[in-house]
């Protein structure tokens, strides 16, 4: 598994992450990435669509870090 880490300084709420990454994570009213169930560990069967987000994000607010 792998956690994800939302940089909120680069962060400014487009919401492609939670597009690319539905299984874990949801827009809130503002477009920032909420966790759907609290946690940030990536579950091996979403790593790639989490890789995807993190290389798709324009302000690369995004990281995964192997646990």
């Amino acid at each position: 598994m792998s956690v994800l880490h939302v940089d909120w300084t680069r962060c400014d709420g487009r919401g492609h992450c939670s597009e690319l990454l539905p299984e874990v994570l949801v827009a809130d009213e503002w477009g920032y990435p909420l966790s759907r169930d609290g946690a940030r560990e990536i579950p091996d069967a979403v790593l790639r669509h989490a890789k995807l987000a993190v290389e798709h994000c324009p302000l690369m607010a995004l990281r995964l870090t192997p646990t």
